[in-house]
Parts: structure tokens; C-alpha cells; sequence
């Protein structure tokens, strides 16, 4: 009986062994980090540690109306993580664009295109940023 226990257990460290030395050993490519390291941002920037923590409603109904950005700067609700969460997306989205646009110089017509949609991407998100800010310093 005791060689048979010991048979196991050496085959399952054996095959931890292989588990841990391949997550250890595992390469993720530039564009995964890349984008695990964005979403991180994002998450942290739009407030998301803000409801895991405090756990604010989604959304309140109040006077006939949905309310989905808190009207006080010192609070939030979900919806107000969520909108900034995207907007901050769009940002990104939009500095990527101008970024990939410096790849084209021998194509001057699609690099101009992708910058302008850039440029519009990152002022369409500091103008929606500043609306909601606006909005919930009840402006």
C-alpha cells in the first residue's frame, strides 16, 4: 500500500512540477500585455476599484427620471463608472489611431485619415469628459 502512495504522490508532483514550469516558462506576446495593461488603466481611471469597494447603486430613479451620473463630484453610481470607463476607452482608441498612423508614410492619404479619426476620437472623449463633469457639478 505504501509504495502505491508513494507512486502517486511522486507522479503528481511530478506533473505539478510540468504545470508550474510551464506557466512559469509561458511568453505572452507585446499586444496581450499591451492590452491587459490598458484595461487595467481604464478600469482604475473610470472608478471600477471605487465599486468593487463601496458598491454604489447602478442607477436611481428620482423625480420622473433615470439619474445615471451622481449630481456630487464626492460620489458616483455604476453608470458613472461605466460612461467613463468608455469614454477613457474612446481616448485610447483614438491614440492608438494617431500612433498607427506614423506607419503609413508611403501611403500619405491613409495616414492623414487615420489621424484625423484619432484627433476627432480623443476630442470627442475630453469633450464628453467634460460634460459629465460639468453635469455633475450641476452646470
Amino acid at each position: 500500500m505504501s509504495r502505491s502512495i508513494k507512486r502517486n504522490l511522486s507522479s503528481l508532483s511530478f506533473s505539478l512540477n510540468r504545470i508550474y514550469r510551464a506557466i512559469t516558462t509561458a511568453k505572452l506576446s507585446g499586444f496581450i500585455v499591451s492590452v491587459i495593461v490598458i484595461s487595467i488603466a481604464v478600469f482604475i481611471f473610470g472608478g471600477g476599484l471605487y465599486d468593487l469597494i463601496v458598491k454604489p447603486l447602478p442607477a436611481v430613479y428620482y423625480n420622473g427620471q433615470f439619474l445615471f451620473l451622481y449630481p456630487q463630484l464626492s460620489e458616483q453610481f455604476i453608470s458613472d463608472s461605466i460612461i467613463a470607463m468608455s469614454v477613457y476607452a474612446l481616448g485610447i482608441i483614438g491614440m492608438i489611431t494617431v500612433y498607427q498612423s506614423t506607419k503609413y508614410a508611403y501611403k500619405p492619404r491613409q495616414a492623414y485619415m487615420l489621424l484625423m479619426i484619432g484627433f476627432v476620437l480623443v476630442f470627442l472623449a475630453y469633450i464628453f469628459l467634460e460634460e459629465s463633469i460639468r453635469i455633475k457639478l450641476g452646470r
